[in-house]
């Protein structure tokens, strides 16, 4: 919804930087002037390229991606770089990593085109070059395979890379014409000739780049440094009068917060979206979670529920996304034997709040107090780390709003019939300190009952008689 009109087409000094696929399909390629693109396509929208914003999407991909890895780095204007070797047990191998990236890519309206090889170079020239890893590929047979695996080698490289275009390697112009003049149009006529010969005729570098794609020298990388503050933006192509009609965008910008924790080793409560709207102050949507999270689901299933029910003041022209204060939260081992866990309430929690409001759902935690009316409170999620501790008395779950008045009858507590009391008392005196406020000073002789219709009850007695007090069962 937030694409331009189709065909469309990124333009730079009267250029064509990039196209969609409709204008691809009309035959308009990179490079080509703009008056012979619009000869192809007259009705194609073009747009001015905005370095700007694309360095800022990089940013945003470079976040998302450090869920798949945390060992990446940005390599020029357009390409990010992962080293995945160590990571692919975790997603459950190379097909399964793949398939979760180009799948999370497109949802996030990025086109991605993946190259895999043993050496980081090696892998931006398959990319560059269009041809997908062996393993991503749906239909991919046995042969395919052993291909993909063959390039673990030195020689299995050479002879992956050698059909490549030499315009894979980015020259200047005044090199790539020079190598078209020689006849020298692939990587395979490039790594025929004498190493000396090449650096004498182009220089060091193309030298020194041809070794370290086949991996023979070293290929340092200067690691992507994540932003100690998550503060991301995206201005909308468009307006946008309806809050629904935002998730799409807003999307990318969870996504990448998802990658930014992951690689931080940190979770959130909650996060801020802010709505910039064209002639009216600011929306601030406060996403909050019952337990800290970093999982990509949850952060966005709170985030369509808050926008399914946002009426917007004015339209939006421009998202934000902030994430103030991130949580230490180390990951989840794995079971030893695939055991599977039960199913969480946080997620079922914040459903809820998002649907119903932040104050329609309580918890109940532990609090040192000896008076049961006291016993309990209603904390923020998540709950705290208290219980009761270990050979204390029963307690039952559910207690009355207020204690129930029983009669009496040869000495024992009636409630359908005569009690039967289980347990010895126990004394409860407290609540002195509260001077008369509150519930007070309480002398209680508390029991554990049994009804005639087998109900477990929680009863006591004081001077003014026997009380019912709350339910076991």
């Amino acid at each position: 919804m937030f694409d331009a009109p189709s065909p469309a087409a990124a333009v730079a000094h009267q250029r064509i930087v990039v196209g969609d696929g409709a204008a691809e399909a009309a035959g308009i390629q990179p490079g080509m002037r703009v008056s012979s693109a619009l000869g192809l396509a007259p009705g194609l929208t073009l747009h001015a390229r905005d370095p700007a914003r694309e360095a800022a999407a990089l940013e945003a991909l470079a976040c998302w991606a450090g869920r798949f890895s945390p060992q990446l780095s940005v390599a020029g204007e357009d390409e990010l770089v992962l080293e995945i070797q160590g990571c692919l047990r975790l997603f459950g191998g190379l097909a399964a990593l793949l398939g979760q990236v180009r799948e999370e890519g497109e949802a996030q309206g990025f086109t991605l085109q993946c190259g895999l090889a043993p050496s980081v170079l090696g892998a931006q020239w398959l990319a560059r070059a269009g041809i997908a890893p062996a393993a991503a590929m749906p239909h991919a047979g046995p042969p395919a395979a052993a291909d993909a695996a063959q390039a673990a080698t030195v020689d299995g490289l050479h002879a992956l890379l050698a059909p490549l275009p030499v315009e894979v390697l980015r020259l200047p112009p005044a090199d790539q014409r020079r190598l078209d003049t020689l006849g020298l149009r692939h990587l395979g006529h490039l790594l025929a000739l004498p190493p000396a010969t090449l650096a004498r005729r182009f220089g060091p570098q193309l030298t020194l780049q041809l070794e370290r794609a086949l991996g023979t020298v070293p290929d340092p990388r200067p690691p992507f440094a994540f932003p100690q503050r998550f503060a991301t933006r995206l201005e909308l192509p468009a307006r946008v009068d309806h809050a629904a009609m935002l998730l799409f965008a807003a999307r990318r910008l969870a996504m990448a917060l998802a990658g930014w924790l992951a690689a931080r080793a940190a979770g959130v409560q909650e996060y801020l979206l802010v709505l910039i709207h064209e002639d009216a102050p600011p929306t601030r949507l406060v996403l909050g979670f019952a337990t800290a999270t970093r999982d990509a689901g949850r952060l966005l299933r709170v985030l369509r529920e808050r926008l399914d029910r946002t009426t917007l003041a004015a339209p939006v022209v421009e998202l934000q996304l902030l994430a103030e204060t991130p949580l230490p939260l180390p990951g989840h081992s794995a079971g030893l034997f695939g055991e599977a866990g039960g199913a969480a309430i946080a997620p079922v929690v914040e459903r809820l709040r998002a649907r119903l409001g932040q104050t329609a759902v309580h918890a109940l935690a532990v609090v040192g107090e000896h008076r049961p009316e006291c016993a309990t409170r209603s904390p923020d999620w998540p709950l705290p780390a208290s219980a009761p501790p270990r050979g204390a008395p029963p307690r039952p779950l559910w207690l009355l709003p207020a204690p129930r008045a029983l009669a009496e009858r040869r000495g024992r507590p009636q409630h359908d019939g005569p009690l039967r009391l289980l347990t010895r008392a126990e004394r409860i005196e407290s609540g002195w300190w509260d001077g008369g406020e509150g519930h007070g000073d309480l002398r209680r002789d508390y029991f554990v009952a049994l009804s005639r219709r087998g109900a477990w009850l929680w009863v006591f007695r004081d001077d003014r008689g026997w009380w019912l007090h709350g339910h076991f069962a």
